[in-house]
């Protein structure tokens, strides 16, 4: 195996080898060639099993050398137990002639590598080869660790932000609908008022009274679809099915689609969780505009032991696979981590002219503070 342009290996100050082996001039040899290359170590001849277990439990090597054929332990059972107490540590088998089967097979068994005795040249290639990928790994390890920290840490702000949008989304929608539509409506009153007293009204200022009115009552509309799309008052003062029901109806209103709904009497949730299921509702119905051409959509919302399960089922043109799966639909990957944030998971499935389901599963966790 060549070791060219190979990354300088650091090696240990002391380094610990664990030399399995039953012949003492064997054992000298690897000693004395490691010396020759340089290397500083502190070695450990052992030659039964119950030393060998006794080093790996009580003074772990940094590294391990052993002979294939020992008169009362097997080479490959020293393996065995290495990779089950020690599974990170090199294992080296040093030993004479070794047919390419056997090495084969050492191998893939966990042996690091192999050197006959005959060339224990290679044996300093060897042994720099193996401590370098361990480091790899452990750095390897290392970046792991760090990218699911990472990981985390960004789904714990998503879902912080989250939160505090859809906090911010109901207090606009309060303020719309306490102070603007308060003022609107003594407004609207005051302009009643007026008409009532002004008995010779010039008929241009009666008409722009009137158009004053006009505009208060569609203002007040608008307001009233704004809050309402904020953060449906439905969801909070009736819950999670009476604003599904609500919403599908909105839907079916605005897009001439028939949207039946079949669920159950109301499921006890968490707040978070209610939210969630609400709006990736809200965002399947938004697909269903957008990309199904759909002609009918059934909802359906039920429940499996400590399982909330919501199906919308569109008769459209359907998903394909590769959209399932495209990083680049936000829309979708939003669906999914809304779910994954409160322990939830979205299963969407769909072929070309068949239509597409989309499936919200949800552990129903009651909310102390109630929804």
């Amino acid at each position: 195996m060549s070791d060219d342009h190979q990354p300088e290996v650091v090696l240990p100050e002391q380094l610990r080898i664990l030399i399995l082996e039953d012949n003492d001039n064997d054992a000298a040899l690897i000693v004395r060639q490691l010396h020759k290359a340089g290397i500083t170590f502190q070695s450990y001849q052992v030659d039964n099993r119950d030393e060998f277990l006794d080093q790996l439990r009580n003074s772990p090597p940094d590294i391990i050398l052993s002979d294939y054929n020992l008169p009362s332990f097997k080479g490959t059972s020293a393996l065995a137990l290495a990779s089950q107490i020690l599974p990170e540590t090199p294992f080296i088998f040093v030993s004479g002639a070794i047919g390419e089967d056997h090495a084969i097979e050492m191998l893939k068994a966990g042996a690091t590598d192999y050197v006959l005795k005959n060339r224990l040249t290679r044996l300093k290639p060897a042994v720099e080869r193996a401590l370098r990928e361990v480091e790899q790994r452990r750095e390897r390890g290392q970046y792991q660790e760090e990218l699911q920290e990472s990981h985390k840490q960004l789904r714990a702000l998503t879902a912080h932000l989250q939160s505090i949008r859809e906090e911010e989304r109901t207090r606009i929608a309060r303020e719309l609908h306490d102070e603007l539509g308060q003022a609107l409506t003594v407004l609207k009153m005051d302009l009643s008022w007026l008409l009532k007293k002004l008995s010779e009204i010039q008929p241009p200022l009666l008409e722009k009274i009137q158009s004053m009115s006009s505009v208060i009552d569609n203002t007040i509309l608008s307001m009233k679809k704004i809050a309402t799309e904020l953060r449906p008052g439905v969801l909070d003062d009736l819950g999670l099915v009476a604003a599904i029901e609500w919403q599908a109806s909105e839907f079916a209103h605005r897009t001439g689609i028939p949207c039946t709904v079949q669920s159950i009497e109301e499921i006890e949730m968490g707040k978070e969780q209610s939210t969630a299921v609400f709006r990736i509702f809200q965002e399947t119905l938004t697909n269903v505009i957008r990309h199904a051409a759909a002609s009918h959509v059934d909802v359906v919302l039920s429940k499996h032991e400590k399982e909330m399960v919501l199906q919308i089922i569109d008769d459209g043109k359907g998903i394909a696979k590769e959209k399932v799966v495209d990083s680049s639909s936000l829309g979708l990957l939003g669906m999914r981590e809304r779910a994954f944030m409160v322990g939830g998971v979205v299963e969407i499935d769909g072929k070309p002219g068949t239509g597409t389901t989309v499936t919200v599963r949800i552990p129903v966790i009651r909310s102390s503070g109630g929804n």
